[in-house]
C-alpha cells in the first residue's frame, strides 16, 4: 500500500483518461516528503507514467497547487522547451485526497551526484551541460503571453519581492545571529539592477531537476511547482550556484555530478547561456550572489524545522548550520566582487 495514493479510485480515473490503460496499476513513490510526492505509475502491459500530488498532511493548497504546475506544463506543451506530455488533472479530492495531475514517464537520467555522472561518457557530458544552458535560454524565449501566462504572477519588481520573501523567512526562522546575512540582504537590495522584460521564471533550474538520456541530451525539465514571472537572470544566477567546479569550496551540492571530466566550467556554460539567450550577462555576479543568499536563507528555516523536532529524527542535520554560513559566506564574496 502506498501512502498517498488510492488504487482503487485513481486506477478508475486512468481508466477514464489514458485509454491505452490495462491494469492493475502499480504505485511506486519516486520523491516525496516536503516537496510534492512523485509517484511512478505501471500498467500490466507495462506501459508507464508519472502522477504528482500534495505532500501528505498538507492543508495550503497554494503551497502546492496542482492545477498551477498543469497549467505551466500544458502552455509549454506547444513550445521548444523539453517537458512531459500530460494525461490530465484531477482536482476531484474525493478521488485521491487532493487534487492531482498525470504526465507520460520520460526514460533519463537525474545526475544527482557523481556516482550517476559517471553513467555518462565525457562527450555525454559536455552536451549536458550545452545543453542545460541551451533549454534555460529557450524556456526564458517563451512568450508568456503568446502561451497564456501572461497572468500567471506579477511581472514587475521580482527581485524587490524575492529580498523582501527571504529576508522575512530568514527572520522568523533564524537559530542565531549572523550578520553577514543581513549585511549581504542590504547589499542586494541597494545594488538591484532593473529588470527588463519579465519571463518565465523557473525557479530552481539545475542539472537535477533535468532528465538526461546517454547522449548527454536533455529529454525533460521537471519539478516547475516554483515557477513565476520575473527576472530570467535569477535562473542562471541559482544554477551558477549548484553549478559545482572542481575544487570548488562553496558547493552548495557536496557531492555534485558537474565536478567530472566533460562537464563544462560555471564561466563556459555563463557563456554557453549568453550566447542562446543573447543576453547581456556581464551583472550575472550580482545574481549568484542573490542565489547563494536566498539558498542560505532556505536552508536556515530546514535547520530551524529539525531542530524544533518537526522534521522527524535525523542525524547530521547540524550541517546544515554549517551550510548556512558557506553559503551567507559565499554571497557576501560574491556581491563584493561588485565593489
Amino acid at each position: 500500500m502506498n501512502e498517498g495514493i488510492q488504487a482503487d479510485r485513481v486506477t478508475s480515473w486512468f481508466e477514464a483518461h489514458a485509454p491505452e490503460v490495462e491494469p492493475p496499476l502499480s504505485f511506486d513513490l519516486i520523491t516525496g516528503g516536503r516537496s510534492n510526492l512523485t509517484f511512478r505509475v505501471e500498467d500490466a502491459a507495462g506501459h508507464a507514467w508519472v502522477l504528482r500530488r500534495p505532500p501528505l498532511g498538507h492543508v495550503l493548497a497554494t503551497a502546492h497547487d496542482m492545477g498551477r504546475e498543469h497549467r505551466i506544463l500544458t502552455a509549454l506543451q506547444s513550445t521548444d522547451v523539453p517537458v512531459p506530455s500530460l494525461v490530465g488533472l484531477c482536482e476531484d479530492d474525493a478521488v485521491n485526497g487532493a487534487p492531482f495531475y498525470v504526465m507520460d514517464f520520460v526514460e533519463g537520467a537525474v545526475l544527482r551526484g557523481r556516482e550517476a555522472g559517471l553513467a555518462l561518457e565525457p562527450a555525454a557530458r559536455k552536451r549536458a551541460g550545452d545543453q542545460v544552458a541551451e533549454v534555460l535560454a529557450r524556456i526564458h524565449a517563451v512568450d508568456i503571453d503568446a502561451v497564456g501566462l501572461g497572468q500567471l504572477g506579477r511581472k514587475e519588481a521580482y527581485l524587490e519581492r524575492q529580498l523582501k520573501r527571504w529576508s522575512r523567512q530568514w527572520e522568523q526562522s533564524k537559530t542565531r545571529d549572523l550578520p553577514v546575512v543581513e549585511q549581504v540582504h542590504a547589499e542586494l537590495t541597494a545594488r538591484a539592477p532593473e529588470q527588463g522584460p519579465a519571463a518565465i521564471v523557473h525557479g530552481d533550474y539545475r542539472l537535477d531537476n533535468c532528465l538526461v538520456g546517454a547522449d548527454g541530451s536533455i529529454r525533460a525539465v521537471l519539478d516547475w511547482e516554483l515557477c513565476t514571472l520575473g527576472d530570467p537572470l535569477a535562473d542562471l544566477g541559482l544554477l551558477l550556484v549548484y553549478w559545482t567546479d572542481p575544487g570548488d569550496e562553496t558547493a552548495a551540492l557536496g557531492d555534485s555530478a558537474t565536478t567530472l571530466e566533460g562537464f563544462p566550467s560555471r564561466a563556459d556554460l555563463t557563456a554557453a547561456y549568453a550566447e542562446a539567450s543573447g543576453r547581456d550577462v556581464e551583472n550575472i555576479d550580482y545574481y549568484v550572489a542573490f542565489g547563494y543568499w536566498k539558498l542560505a536563507c532556505i536552508l536556515e528555516g530546514v535547520y530551524a524545522r529539525y531542530r524544533a523536532g518537526v522534521m522527524g529524527e535525523s542525524d547530521g542535520f547540524e550541517l546544515f548550520a554549517r551550510q548556512v554560513e558557506v553559503l551567507a559566506q559565499a554571497a557576501h564574496t560574491t556581491i563584493e566582487r561588485l565593489a
